[in-house]
């Protein structure tokens, strides 16, 4: 390739923040939601921002194919390739209806079924976060509403035992309960959207196990920057998770920062 991925990071946060301001302007207004073909909803936000991103990394990277959520919605057919983008236009539009705030535009850089780029923008909250992992470098960094940045890490679990994130709106109860008797869990919480995986690696939380549908737009940018931050996501078989473009739906996962995975 005639870059290298950290050469990419700054022109992709540069479309999800120019996606996130138009997030934004829909956010304020009362906005229309629309129905999709499998009955999810969708809003002029989702289609704004995939149109921004979609448009400025086919000039960024003409040759690597764009899978996105809206796109594909609409019947677009992704191609077999060992690089391609993912773009979650507007994950968490649950949270976005409700306006909560724990919405994310997300985008990622797969390289051989492993996200080694993403991006996670949280307009509404000002929180970005970033990720990459290569030859060159690997890190994950938190941007501020001040434009300030900062490296960020997973954490130890406290000696209270495991703190647990779950999904506010999807999951299975019993399946979670079942998952987490080995662990002693110091603490529960549920959050929205990819931002689960960016609590991890900012080391504010250690395990997020989902048994729920999900797609690999909804977690690729954020599994990128776990992964620059020193945590994982794997199966339920403990393989790490991976991507493929003829294969969007995901298994379930489990999210990790430095909590070792139990039987």
């Amino acid at each position: 390739m005639p870059f290298t991925i950290p050469d990419l990071l700054s022109p992709t946060l540069a479309l999800v923040q120019q996606a996130g301001i138009e997030v934004m302007r829909v956010y304020a207004t009362d906005f229309e939601v629309s129905r999709k073909a499998d009955r999810s909803p969708v809003t002029q936000a989702d289609l704004l921002a995939e149109a921004i991103i979609t448009s400025g990394l086919k000039e960024l990277t003409p040759d690597i194919p764009i899978i996105g959520e809206e796109a594909t919605s609409d019947g677009a057919q992704a191609v077999a390739s060992d690089w391609f983008w993912l773009i979650d236009p507007v994950d968490g539009t649950r949270e976005f209806l409700d306006r909560n705030g724990e919405f994310t535009v997300n985008v990622a850089l797969v390289h051989r079924g492993k996200p080694v780029l993403g991006v996670v923008g949280a307009p509404a909250i000002s929180e970005t976060f970033f990720g990459v992992v290569s030859p060159q470098q690997t890190g994950a960094w938190q941007l501020d509403a001040l434009g300030r940045h900062q490296a960020i890490a997973c954490s130890l679990p406290p000696a209270e035992g495991v703190r647990v994130l779950c999904s506010r709106n999807h999951g299975d109860t019993e399946a979670l309960d079942r998952f987490l008797a080995p662990y002693q869990v110091a603490s529960r919480q549920a959050a929205g959207s990819s931002l689960k995986l960016c609590r991890i690696a900012q080391g504010a939380a250690d395990i997020y196990p989902r048994f729920g549908p999900t797609m690999a737009w909804d977690t690729a940018a954020a599994h990128a920057v776990l992964s620059g931050a020193g945590g994982r996501v794997c199966d339920v078989q403990h393989a790490d998770l991976q991507y493929n473009p003829l294969s969007l739906k995901n298994p379930h996962f489990v999210a990790l920062g430095l909590t070792q995975l139990k039987p």
